[in-house]
C-alpha cells in the first residue's frame, strides 16, 4: 500500500469502531486496529494470535489456516470504511471462496511480533469483491491469499 489514509492527522481506528463496522464482536474480533487504509486496501495490527482464550485455538494450537480469517476481517473493516465515507453502511456479506492459498508456517500462536494484516481490493462490483490479503509478522509472510466476498442473500418472509 503506497497511499495514507484519507484523512489529514489519521489516528489509528481502535477495536470498538472495528466491532461497529463488523459482524463480529468480542474474542471474534480478531483485529486490534487499522493503522492505515485508503479506497484501495487498509492495513491493520493484531496481537490476538497469542491470546490463550483465542476463540479458534484448537488443543491449544492457533493454526495458521486461521490467517485467512484476519484477512477476511481486515476485508470487511475496509468495506465498512469506504462505505461511511459515502454516508452508507456496507451490506452483510460472506466469504464464498478463497483462492491461491499459501502459508509459511505451521501456526500463528508461537508468532512473538504483532500480526500485520494487508487487505488490498483487486475488485469490487455490485456488492461483490476480490481482496488480496496477506498476513505477515516482523516482515516475514505468514500467509496470503485471495479472497471472495458476496452479499448475503436476502431472506424471503413466509407464511
Amino acid at each position: 500500500m503506497t497511499t495514507r489514509p484519507p484523512t489529514t492527522g489519521f489516528m489509528p481506528i481502535g477495536k470498538a469502531h472495528i466491532e461497529a463496522l463488523i459482524p463480529h464482536a468480542g474474542a471474534m474480533c480478531l483485529l486490534d486496529a487499522v493503522t492505515e487504509w485508503d479506497e484501495d486496501a487498509i492495513v491493520c495490527v493484531t496481537n490476538t494470535h497469542r491470546d490463550p482464550a483465542h476463540p479458534l485455538r484448537r488443543h491449544g494450537c492457533l493454526s495458521a489456516i486461521h490467517a485467512f480469517e484476519y484477512g477476511a476481517q481486515a476485508a470487511a473493516v475496509h468495506g465498512g470504511l469506504c462505505a461511511r465515507t459515502v454516508g452508507q453502511t456496507a451490506p452483510p456479506g460472506y466469504l464464498a471462496a478463497l483462492r491461491d492459498a499459501r502459508w509459511f508456517v505451521a501456526d500463528l500462536d508461537a508468532i512473538a511480533a504483532p500480526l500485520e494484516i494487508t487487505a488490498h481490493q483487486l475488485l469490487n462490483e455490485a456488492g461483490r469483491c476480490i481482496y488480496a490479503i496477506r498476513v505477515a509478522a516482523g516482515g516475514q509472510t505468514l500467509a496470503e491469499a485471495r479472497i471472495i466476498i458476496v452479499p448475503q442473500p436476502h431472506t424471503r418472509a413466509t407464511g
